[in-house]
């Protein structure tokens, strides 16, 4: 098991968001998370990295209990994070961006430059040019190698196709399908992209008012009405 949710509470100085969450990644693939805007789906997110903490619950990485891990040590142990705007330094070049990747990791692994180079060829090309003259679908990119140079075991996206014109949407696609293929990674994705989720989302947990209402499987997942109607804002 390389993720387990179980009962998980969290929120703001307002109050809980997460009415009780448990979710699981077994193994390699992609794991959606839905719904519409403003029912938890970035919560859940940030308190499984450890930028909010738990108010009630467990969160263990391979069996391990990180529930009151600092968002750092979850890092070094395994857990990749892109947040919903990427998180990028606009002042510093690309490769300074993804060195800053293997700090976050901990230095769990030699960073893995070729990896991400190979993955995004235009990372290699552009090295010294500053993140912020980037095009949103290439911050967006670089983001990802940032959070993969470390190693991480599990990659938790939030929101990859937002800003993110649909030919680069498409790349990242084929992307997170050769991860898993290749790299045997697993995925925890929140998107409202329905072609993406459709194409690289295993299955998919509905989050209403802060609670999963549905898990829906893989035909249910294809049948694209049905996932517009989770996803509508």
């Amino acid at each position: 098991m390389i993720l387990e949710v179980n009962d998980l509470r969290s929120g703001y100085a307002t109050g809980d968001v997460l009415q009780g969450i448990s979710l699981t990644l077994e193994g390699p693939g992609v794991i959606g998370v839905v719904g519409r805007n403003g029912v938890g789906k970035t919560t859940l997110m940030r308190t499984i990295i450890g930028l909010l903490p738990a108010r009630q619950g467990t969160i263990r990485l391979r069996g391990e209990d990180v529930t009151r891990f600092s968002t750092e040590d979850r890092a070094r142990s395994g857990v990749g994070y892109v947040p919903q705007g990427r998180g990028m330094f606009p002042n510093m070049t690309v490769l300074d961006n993804l060195r800053t990747g293997r700090f976050v990791g901990g230095g769990r692994h030699a960073p893995q430059f070729d990896l991400v180079y190979g993955y995004f060829p235009f990372l290699h090309q552009r090295a010294k040019q500053l993140a912020g003259t980037l095009s949103g679908g290439q911050q967006e990119m670089l983001a990802i190698a940032r959070a993969l140079i470390g190693g991480p075991d599990l990659l938790l996206l939030d929101e990859p196709s937002d800003g993110v014109q649909p030919s680069i949407v498409d790349e990242i696609g084929d992307f997170l399908t050769d991860l898993v293929r290749t790299r045997g990674m697993a995925v925890l994705i929140v998107e409202q992209n329905v072609d993406l989720v459709r194409r690289v989302v295993d299955c998919a947990h509905v989050l209403e008012k802060g609670r999963i209402v549905a898990t829906l499987g893989g035909e249910e997942i294809r049948d694209g009405e049905l996932l517009a109607e989770h996803l509508a804002i």
